[in-house]
This record gives structure tokens, C-alpha cells and sequence, in this order.
């Protein structure tokens, strides 16, 4: 194997002299630099990313920790993140977590052993505190969809309770009177603003809370399935739902289907997220749109500019959820 050795004795120059102009040192001679330059192309030499990393305390690698790259949702942030280090001629290593404190650590610790100096974290299970420490010991770490007191600056994230109070909202304007919500039966932030949100819309528009039509399930197709066969079996008069996410929803259109429930005509559902599904069920899902490409974009480019001071800050964005009309809802004529 050709080594920084071999370039130099070749090119007729000291090791230092060949790191310095591999690494970009203005302090070289033309002559020198032009040497080196010709020895490292006929040698085909290819500088050790490993030994780079040791000598510059940083990596070409960005760490990306989610919760399940399965997940529609988590894939567009992992893309989005892979595109902007991309832009700036780095890879990414990811992390899973599944939602499990021992997973979102090792994840982290794992990204850290492999030099990752920026990290871009999505944990739902770790403490404040111990994010927090983190986020002390990792200069060049952002963590997304979650707010981490007194790291304000360096955390990105959405109004949850806006969102589902936004989608509940229409639905009684449309004249929903028993409205139901579909939740996660994961205990993060995220299920308890969703949840929040629905709560709140009712309470604002005096509308009374439905006895049995709040239910919790895994956030997936089998878990929006169940969930709804479970309203259905406690509620006749129910006329529309608010759900989690857009596969649950997915999985409670099914259950209507099957059930010669007509959406809208009958019945009226609201995702949350605007994952690609949505635009591809029949009919097509109303929806609160999560901007998770946008915020991971914002979420890379900020995590590289903390440890890279030739990379701009980028400037602060704010992140609304904003609804999504498709064909899902509709004016209820139920009384």
C-alpha cells in the first residue's frame, strides 16, 4: 500500500511538507506543492481518512440518530440530511433508537467511536439532562423535533399542539360535532401535543368530549386498523377522527372501507405529517403538513457550520404546521 512516505520520497520533499499541501497549508512553496501534487497522481496515493481524522479532529461523516429508518417519515429526514452533506463532500452514518433509552445511547456513543463530529440526533427517549450533556460534550450536535431547555439555539422542532389543534379545528367548522382522536401509545412529546392539541380545539369551540373515542395504538397501519375497528365498536355516532400520524389514518380508511363507511360522504379522517401515502390513498388525505425535509436541511447545515467555521450559519427559521386540504373531509350533515 502507497503511503505518505512513498509520496514524499518520491516527490523529493520532508512528510510534513506532503501533509501540509494534502491538507491545503498556503505555507508550501509552488515548487514543492507542484511535486507533490505529480507524485501523489502517479502513485495513485489515497491519504488514510482514518489517520486525516486524527490529525484534524474531525471526520468527513455527519451521525444521523432516528427512530426507524422503516418509518416514511424518519427515511425523508434521513434523505434530507444525506443531501446537504453531500452538498459539502461528506457521507453520514446512521443510529437507530426505536424509541428505547438504551438504543438512543448506544446510537450516540457508536457515532462518537467513529469520529462523527457533527451529529444530528432525533431522540424521544433520552432525558433532558442527559441530551443536555451531550449536547455540552458534542459542539457540533442539533437535535431535532424536541426542545432541550437553555439549548435553544441548536434544537429544531414543530408545534405539535398547533397542528392538531389546526386539524380539529376544521373539522368542526365543518360542522363535526363527535370528533375522535387516534393516538400513538408511545409516551413522547409528540403523541402528548397531538393529543393536546385535539383537546384544546373541543374546549375552545365547546364541544364536548366523546365518551370512548380517544384510543391509542402502535403508530402504523395495524395500529391505525385497530384503533378505529375499537371506535367503531364503542361509538355509533361518530363522524370524523383526528389521527397521529398519516398510516394510521391509512389503516382507519381501511377499516371504514370495510365497513361500507364512505370517506367523506359518511365519514371525514385528518392525517398529520403529509408523508407520500397521502397523496396516494383513495381518496386522498387531508392532512397536516410536517415540514421534517425542511427542518432537517436547516438541522444538517446547522450541526456542519458549529464545527466548520468556513460553512455559514444558517439563518434561524421558525417551522409552522399548516394544513393540507385533500379529499378526506368533508361537511358533515349528521345531526
Amino acid at each position: 500500500m502507497i503511503t505518505i512516505h512513498d509520496v514524499a520520497k518520491k516527490a523529493g520533499v520532508s512528510v510534513a511538507t506532503v501533509s501540509r499541501v494534502l491538507n491545503k497549508n498556503n505555507s508550501v512553496s509552488e515548487k514543492a506543492c507542484i511535486a507533490v501534487k505529480k507524485a501523489v497522481i502517479e502513485l495513485n496515493y489515497h491519504p488514510n481518512a482514518n489517520a486525516k481524522a486524527l490529525v484534524q479532529n474531525k471526520t468527513d461523516t455527519v451521525g444521523v440518530v432516528v427512530t426507524d429508518v422503516a418509518d416514511p417519515f424518519f427515511a425523508i429526514l434521513v434523505k434530507s440530511v444525506d443531501k446537504v452533506a453531500d452538498e459539502h463532500h461528506k457521507s453520514i452514518l446512521i443510529g437507530i433508537g426505536y424509541h428505547n433509552e438504551l438504543k438512543e445511547r448506544e446510537a450516540i456513543e457508536t457515532l462518537l467511536r467513529k469520529r462523527c463530529t457533527c451529529l444530528v440526533v432525533h431522540s424521544k427517549a433520552l432525558s433532558d439532562r442527559e441530551l443536555g450533556e451531550y449536547l455540552d460534550k458534542i459542539p457540533g450536535m442539533v437535535v431535532i423535533n424536541r426542545i432541550i431547555e437553555g439549548y435553544e439555539n441548536r434544537c429544531v422542532s414543530l408545534n405539535n399542539s398547533k397542528g392538531s389543534f389546526i386539524a380539529t379545528e376544521m373539522l368542526i367548522k365543518q360542522k363535526h360535532q363527535h370528533i375522535a382522536y387516534i393516538g400513538s401509545n408511545h409516551k413522547i412529546t409528540d403523541e402528548f401535543e397531538r393529543l393536546n392539541g385535539y383537546l384544546s380545539a373541543l374546549k375552545t369551540h365547546n364541544i364536548p368530549i366523546v365518551e370512548n373515542a380517544i384510543v391509542h395504538n402502535t403508530p402504523d397501519f395495524e395500529g391505525g386498523e385497530k384503533a378505529m375497528i375499537e371506535l367503531l365498536s364503542y361509538n355509533a355516532n361518530l363522524t370524523a377522527v383526528v389521527a397521529y400520524n398519516d398510516t394510521m389514518a391509512a389503516g382507519a380508511i381501511s377499516i371504514l372501507n370495510e365497513n361500507n363507511i364512505q370517506v367523506p360522504q359518511q365519514f371525514s379522517i385528518v392525517g398529520f405529517d403529509d408523508m407520500p401515502i397521502s397523496r396516494y390513498l383513495i381518496p386522498k388525505l387531508t392532512t397536516i403538513r410536517y415540514p421534517i425535509d425542511l427542518m432537517a436541511t436547516y438541522a444538517a447545515n446547522l450541526a456542519l457550520s458549529l464545527v466548520d467555521e468556513d460553512i455559514n450559519t444558517p439563518v434561524v427559521s421558525k417551522f409552522n404546521p399548516t394544513l393540507v386540504r385533500r379529499f378526506s373531509t368533508g361537511i358533515c350533515h349528521k345531526v
